[in-house]
């Protein structure tokens, strides 16, 4: 076998593409564009897996504390470590209910640090440094699928009972075959051969955009299309509060939705159902029995 033909998907040569500086900005552009649409199509052909990893992983941190644990290096560590970021701000996810590890630490996430993807045993003692267990739900990232900290730390995770989910742009790698659910997106080559971060990175993206918003709304950390749980503080999120908070209950007024929201610390849940006739005592415990739903609880009002 040549070595042409071992060379794995995100390390091949895409040969149509060896004049690519010879071509003009717009047909560059094209061709760049086109291989964003090939990151999208490989999502789409993978969303019954990704459903299934959904249900999993909200089966499993539905109950008890377990924590989501993003972990990857290079381009993919940093694209997860992004998606995970969001997570308390949107959705109000605590924070010590969430772990966001890269090869080289944070260090690494604004610079390249040479050798750590392949650092096995650095991943394996973090994994036990954190004390991973069986109600962790684990997402490691890698384009390749071999990188050796990120099947390291899916790895141990796995032996210590957790919930593996492996993303990678190569079939039939070790990172796939160690995951509990294996995602495979077929990107394909790279315009700029090798450079993950293109059309590879787009498709990690959005399967973390999908699996973490979809996740979400499982846990109950929205009504609706509504970001009720949103946890970020400025001016611009105040104002959209209230607008939240009418969405769901439209004759509410302004001000009765501003003083329900300070009444609430902010909380648009708790706010939503002072205004629509609860005492604070009763909302929390609806919102506590129902799991956070506030749909839920809402109907127990009479609303």
């Amino acid at each position: 076998m040549s070595n042409a033909e071992t060379v794995t998907n995100t390390e091949a040569i895409n040969r149509s593409m060896l004049d690519l500086d010879l071509r003009s900005n717009s047909a560059i552009l094209q061709a760049l564009l086109a291989s964003q649409q090939c990151a999208v199509d490989a999502v789409s052909q993978v969303e019954p897996l990704l459903d299934a990893a959904v249900e999993a992983a909200a089966l499993r941190l539905r109950e008890g504390n377990g924590r989501i644990v993003l972990a990857g290096a290079g381009a993919s560590g940093r694209i997860a470590v992004q998606d995970g970021a969001e997570l308390w701000p949107t959705y109000s996810w605590p924070n010590e209910r969430l772990l966001c590890v890269m090869a080289g630490g944070n260090e690494a996430l604004v610079g390249s640090i040479e050798g750590v993807e392949d650092d096995a045993i650095a991943a394996a003692t973090q994994v036990e440094k954190f004390a991973i267990g069986v109600q962790d739900v684990v997402v490691g990232v890698a384009a390749s699928g071999t990188s050796a900290w990120t099947c390291s730390w899916l790895k141990v995770a796995a032996e210590r009972g957790a919930l593996c989910i492996g993303i990678a742009n190569n079939a039939q790698t070790p990172l796939l075959e160690i995951a509990n659910h294996p995602l495979f997106l077929d990107t394909g080559p790279e315009v700029l051969a090798g450079s993950t971060r293109m059309s590879a990175g787009t498709a990690q993206k959005i399967i973390l955009n999908l699996f973490s918003t979809t996740l979400m709304i499982r846990l109950n950390r929205t009504y609706g299309n509504l970001m009720v749980d949103m946890g970020a503080v400025n001016n611009k999120l105040d104002t959209r509060r209230v607008r939240l908070l009418q969405a769901i209950l439209p004759d509410v007024s302004d001000d009765k939705a501003q003083e329900s929201l300070v009444k609430a610390g902010g909380w648009i849940k708790l706010a939503v159902l002072l205004a629509a006739g609860g005492s604070e005592e009763q909302s929390r415990e609806c919102l506590t029995r129902y799991s956070g739903s506030l749909r839920a609880s809402l109907k127990e009002l009479g609303q």
